[in-house]
Parts: structure tokens; sequence; C-alpha cells
């Protein structure tokens, strides 16, 4: 009995630890133009027309990234221009249904009776199958050079996405730290 107890106080220390690890933030994958010289950038703008708007309205989630957008650039020195910035800012956020498979080793006893012996326990060890559905969402932002007109730098943060019953506040908050943890990882400033 006292094994079990301490077998569930591991596995709920286990767990308690993996979802703490989930609660850290978005995963963010970046790519940089190995011919760029991001020396010569000083002013930025908003790519027009943005990704995330091509149906020519705005909403207040691109509202949200522009103002997140902005704070970044401008605490990096960049200077902001509406027409002719050396980097222009796009961005996009793409949601998609995913699946985790994942299996779980266990073990049990199998009690088998013999007529010699009685009851007698056998262990079995075997591997459960867990499946979890959910939605993830990536926002994606891309700087482009202004006068080439070429992607220089892009970031993309994933994360499963807060259902539509979340309060507005998490769904900010969950943007505030995508642009973030993508921006935490833009090596350049501009230079004066």
């Amino acid at each position: 009995m006292r094994s079990i107890r301490i077998l569930a106080c591991a596995l709920l220390a286990t767990a308690t630890l993996g979802l703490s690890a989930c609660a850290t933030g978005p995963t963010v994958r970046t790519d940089a133009d190995p011919t760029a010289d991001f020396a010569q950038y000083r002013s930025w703008g908003f790519y027009k027309p943005i990704a995330m708007e091509q149906s020519g309205y705005s909403s207040w989630i691109s509202e949200r990234i522009r103002e997140d957008v902005r704070r970044e650039m401008e605490a990096r020195g960049y200077r902001y221009v509406a027409e002719g910035a050396d980097l222009l800012v796009n961005f996009q956020g793409v949601v998609e249904d995913r699946t985790a498979v994942w299996s779980m080793p266990r073990s049990d006893l199998q009690w088998f009776y013999s007529y010699r012996h009685g009851y007698v326990a056998v262990p079995v060890w075997y591997d459960e199958t867990q499946v979890s559905r959910y939605r993830e969402g990536t926002l994606t932002v891309d700087l482009v050079d202004g006068k080439r007109n070429r992607m220089v730098w892009t970031g993309a943060a994933s994360a499963p996405v807060a259902g539509k019953k979340a309060p507005p506040e998490k769904r900010m908050a969950d943007i505030d730290r995508a642009i973030t943890g993508i921006f935490a990882k833009y090596p350049y400033r501009a230079t004066p």
C-alpha cells in the first residue's frame, strides 16, 4: 500500500512539473537572410496590405498585434514612418487542429490460481496510449527590406489557443506573450 502511495505522489509531481513547463510560453522559431545587412535599417513601417488583414478590415487582434510590434520596434531604436521605411513589418495568424499522441508505461499485477501455491501474482508491463486533440495558433512576424521587397527576418510563435470562452484579457495576454517571445529572439538594433 505504501509503494502505491509513493508511486502516486511521484506521478503527481511529474505531472505538475510537466504542466508548469507548458505554461512557460509559446515555442518560438526564427530565421534570417544571411545576406541582409541589418546595420543599414533605421526606420520601420507596416507592410501593405498586412497578411492578417487581407479581407480589407482590421480586428481587435490585429490592432493589438500592431501595438505590440510598435512597442518592440521602438524599444530597439527603430523610428516609425508611414511611407518609405527601411523595414516593413508583416504579420499573419493561423489556427490549426492538432493531435498529440504519446504512450505511458504502466505496470500491473495479474493474479493466477495455482493448486500447488494458491494465488500467485505475476507482474505485467505494457504501454497505455493517450490521445489529446487541441487547437494550436501560430503567429508569424516577417521583416521585409523596404527597398528590395525581400523578407530578411521571420519569427513564428506557436502555442495552444485559448478557447472562445476564454476572457479577452487572457487572449490579449497570449498575443502579448507571443510578440514578446518573437522579438526576444530578434538580435538587431537600429544604429543611430
